[in-house]
C-alpha cells in the first residue's frame, strides 16, 4: 500500500461545524462556506433619495416656522389707535430693500393691563404715520431685512421634490435605459447556470449524435489523449434535424455534462436595428469566451444569421452580412486556436453560407433526424418516468403506432395522456389513454358534438370501411389497426394503420396496394349509393402524388424509364414557383400526365373490382361501423371471418437493429364537408 493512501485511510475526517466562522475577509460564514446574511443591508439609492428629501425638507420647516413666530396681526387703524393710546412699547420697522415693503413688529400692551403681546403688521408706510410713530414711541428703531436665500429655497423646493419623486418611481427605468444605450454592442449570451440540470440520460433516440458529441465532452476533460496522436479540437459543430428531434436538448444536456463554462444564445440576437450592432456582439461573445476558454459557445437556430451572402435580388449593404463576416473571421481568422468550441443548431442546412459549413468552421454536422421505432421507444421511455403510469402499458405498441413523430411530438403525447387520465380522475395512466393522446395528437380531439345527419353518417361509415376492407385484401398494404367514423380535428372520420416497423424503402407493389387502399373510399360510396361526393377529394390528392412519385421521382414507370422528372432550381428569398425550372419538353409532361393517370387507373379498377366482389362484407362492415362507430382490427377481422394471424399479436420487445424511420404515418381522412 503506498503511503498516501494509508495516510487517506488514517486520517480522521473532520467534524463538520455549523457555527458561523470566518472567511479571512471580515465576512462570516456557516463553517460550510456559505456566506451568512448581515441583518442590516446597506440601504438602496430609492433609500438615500427619501434621506436627502428629508435632510432638505428640515431646514425649510425650521425657517418657515422661524419666520412664523407667534403674533397677533393688528390692522392699520389699530396700530394707529393704539400708538395714541401709549400702548405700543416698540416698533421695528424691517425694510427689505429688493422689494421695498415695510414690515412693522414689535410689543404691546392689548388693553390697559401690564401684560405685552407681540405683534406684527404690513403697512404703506407714510410720513404721517412715521410722525406719529416718532411721537407716540420713544422705542423705534428701523432695520434692513434680505430673504433672498429663503425666498428662493421656498420657490425651488417644489421643483426638487418633483424630480425627486420622478426619479424614485422611474429609477429602475432610468438605469436600464442608460445601460442599453451603453451595451448595444454587447453580446447576450448567457452563462448557463444548470438550474435544471439535464444529462445525456435525459436523452435518447438519438445515439449516434450523443457518441459524437461526448467525443467532445471528453475532448474537453482529456485533451492531451487526443493531443498524444496530433489531433486537434473541432472548431464547431452543427447540428441539422427537422423540428422538434431534439436538437436544443441535446445542447441543454451538453451543458449538464460539461464541467467548462457553457454559453447560449439565439441566432436571432445578434441582428438589431442599428447597423453594426450584430457584428460587435460577435466579436464581444467570442471575447468573453476566451477568457473562459476552454468553453462551448451554443448558437440556436443559426439561419438567423448565417444565411448565405449569395442570394437574394439587388445590391446594397446588408446587416446580416456584416454579422456572418465577423462570425467567419472570429470562428476561424489569424487568431488560430482560442480554446473556443461552436455548437449550432438549424432546422434549414440549406440556406446556410458555404463558407460557414467548411472544415476548421463546422468541422462536424450531426444529422439528427425522426427517431426510429426504438428511438422512439427510448424516447417514451423517458418521458414516463415523469408520470404515473399502469403495469400494463405496452408502450412498444404506442412506439410502433407513432411513424414520423418526433421527440417533441412524443414529449407531447405522454403530456396529453397525462391530462386524459386526471381529467377522469384516474390513478395512473392506462392503455386507452395513450391511444386517445396518440390519435388527439395525430388527428386532433374527438368531436362528437358535431352534429351529423344520418344521410352523412352513412356515406362516412361506407367510406371508411371501404378503405378497410381493401387494405384486408392488399397483401403489401400497411397492416391495418383501427377505423372510425367520430369526427376528430378537421376529418369526419379515420382509418389508421399500425406498421409492423419503420420502412426505408417502398416496393411498387407497396405503394401500388397503397394508391388502391386510397380509392378504396370513392369506390365504395359509388357501389353501396350509386353516387360520388366530395368526400374524396384528400384521397384523390394522396394518390395522385403517389403516382407522380412513382413516375417523376422513383422510376418505376416502365414507359418513361429509369429517369428523373422532378429537378428544379429554387434560389433563397425568391418564391418557389417563380425560379422553377423543368428539364423536360412539353411531350414528355404529356407522357408523365399519361402514366399518372394510367396507374391511378389500374389501381382504381383493381379497388373497384376488390370491394363489388365482396360487397356483402362491405354492407356489414358499413353497417357495424354506424352502431359502434370505432372498431378495431379484431373485431373487424372476426365480423368478416378473416383469420387473426400474428399482425394483432404485438410484440413486447423491439430488435435492436431496427432500420430508421423514412416512411410517413399512412392515414386516410377526410375533412369537413365530405364523407
Amino acid at each position: 500500500m503506498a503511503r498516501n493512501d494509508y495516510d487517506k485511510e488514517k486520517r480522521i475526517p473532520e467534524k463538520e461545524s455549523s457555527e458561523p466562522t470566518g472567511d479571512g475577509s471580515g465576512n462570516k460564514t456557516d463553517g460550510k462556506g456559505k456566506k451568512l446574511e448581515s441583518k442590516f443591508s446597506p440601504p438602496s439609492p430609492q433609500g438615500y433619495l427619501v434621506w436627502l428629501i428629508i435632510l432638505l425638507a428640515i431646514p425649510l420647516g425650521l425657517f418657515y416656522f422661524h419666520n412664523q413666530e407667534e403674533a397677533d396681526t393688528l390692522k392699520t387703524s389699530e396700530f394707529e389707535s393704539a400708538l395714541q393710546d401709549g400702548r405700543i412699547v416698540s416698533v421695528v420697522i424691517q425694510h427689505e430693500p429688493t422689494s421695498g415693503s415695510r414690515k412693522i413688529v414689535g410689543d404691546y400692551r392689548p388693553n390697559d393691563s401690564a401684560v405685552t403681546r407681540r405683534y406684527k403688521l404690513e403697512v404703506i408706510y407714510t410720513d404721517a404715520l412715521d410722525q406719529l410713530i416718532r411721537e407716540s414711541c420713544d422705542d423705534r428703531q428701523t432695520v434692513n431685512v434680505s430673504n433672498f436665500f429663503g425666498n428662493l429655497m421656498i420657490s425651488l423646493f417644489p421643483i426638487i421634490l418633483l424630480v425627486l419623486i420622478i426619479y424614485v418611481l422611474f429609477a429602475r427605468q432610468i438605469k436600464t435605459a442608460g445601460k442599453s444605450a451603453l451595451q448595444f454592442g454587447k453580446s447576450r449570451a448567457k452563462l448557463n447556470q444548470n438550474s435544471e440540470k439535464i444529462t445525456f440520460s435525459d436523452v435518447a433516440g438519438i445515439e449516434e449524435a450523443k457518441e459524437e458529441i461526448e467525443e467532445i465532452i471528453e475532448y474537453l476533460k482529456d485533451p492531451e489523449k487526443f493531443h498524444r496522436l496530433g489531433g486537434r479540437i473541432p472548431r464547431g459543430v452543427l447540428m441539422v434535424g427537422p423540428p422538434g428531434t431534439g436538437k436544443t436538448l441535446l445542447a441543454k444536456a451538453i451543458a449538464g455534462e460539461a464541467e467548462v463554462p457553457f454559453f447560449n444564445i439565439s441566432g436571432s440576437d445578434f441582428v438589431e436595428m442599428f447597423v453594426g450592432v450584430g457584428a460587435s456582439r460577435v466579436r464581444d461573445m467570442f471575447e468573453q469566451g476566451k477568457r473562459n476558454s476552454p468553453c462551448l459557445i451554443f448558437i440556436d437556430e443559426i439561419d438567423a444569421v448565417g444565411r448565405s451572402r449569395f442570394s437574394g435580388i439587388g445590391g446594397g449593404h446588408d446587416e446580416r452580412e456584416q454579422t456572418l463576416n465577423a462570425l467567419l473571421v472570429e470562428m476561424d481568422g489569424f487568431e488560430g486556436d482560442s480554446g473556443v468550441i461552436v455548437i449550432a443548431a438549424t432546422n434549414r442546412p440549406d440556406v446556410l453560407d458555404p463558407a460557414l459549413l467548411r472544415p476548421g468552421r463546422f468541422d462536424r454536422q450531426i444529422t439528427i433526424d425522426l427517431p426510429d421505432v426504438k428511438g422512439r421507444l427510448g424516447i417514451l421511455k423517458v418521458h414516463i418516468k415523469k408520470v404515473k403510469i399502469n403495469e400494463e402499458v405496452k408502450l412498444n405498441i404506442i412506439a410502433r403506432g407513432t411513424p414520423g413523430f418526433s421527440g417533441a411530438d412524443l414529449a407531447n403525447l405522454i403530456n396529453e395522456a397525462a391530462l386524459l387520465a386526471a381529467r377522469v380522475d384516474k390513478n395512473a395512466i392506462d392503455m386507452e389513454d395513450l391511444e386517445e393522446a396518440r390519435d388527439k395528437v395525430r388527428w386532433g380531439k374527438e368531436r362528437r358534438s358535431r352534429k351529423m345527419d344520418h344521410k352523412d353518417r352513412e356515406i362516412t361509415a361506407y367510406h371508411e370501411a371501404g378503405h378497410a376492407l381493401v387494405s384486408l385484401y392488399c397483401e403489401h398494404a400497411m397492416p391495418l389497426h383501427k377505423v372510425t367514423i367520430i369526427p376528430r380535428g378537421s376529418a369526419l372520420g379515420a382509418t389508421m394503420y399500425l406498421p409492423e416497423k419503420d420502412q426505408i424503402h417502398l416496393s411498387r407493389s407497396e405503394v401500388l396496394d397503397t394508391i388502391a387502399t386510397i380509392l378504396g373510399g370513392r369506390f365504395a360510396e359509388k357501389i353501396i349509393f350509386d353516387e360520388i361526393t366530395s368526400g374524396a377529394s384528400m384521397d384523390i390528392k394522396q394518390a395522385t402524388g403517389l403516382a407522380r412519385n412513382m413516375v417523376c421521382v422513383w422510376g418505376m414507370s416502365d414507359k418513361l424509364g429509369f429517369l428523373s422528372y422532378d429537378a428544379r432550381e429554387e434560389h433563397i428569398y425568391v418564391g418557389r414557383d417563380i425560379t422553377r425550372k423543368v428539364d423536360y419538353s412539353e411531350v414528355t409532361a404529356r407522357e408523365i400526365d399519361l402514366e399518372v393517370r394510367a396507374i391511378v387507373d389500374g389501381a382504381a379498377v383493381r379497388t373497384e373490382q376488390i370491394l363489388t366482389d365482396h360487397k356483402d362484407q362491405l354492407i356489414s362492415l358499413g353497417d357495424k361501423l354506424l352502431e359502434q362507430e370505432t372498431m378495431d382490427v379484431k373485431e373487424i377481422k372476426i365480423l368478416l371471418g378473416f383469420p387473426i394471424d400474428s399482425v394483432e399479436e404485438q410484440k413486447d420487445d423491439i430488435e435492436d437493429n431496427q432500420p430508421a424511420d423514412f416512411a410517413n404515418a399512412e392515414k386516410e381522412a377526410d375533412s369537413p364537408g365530405e364523407s
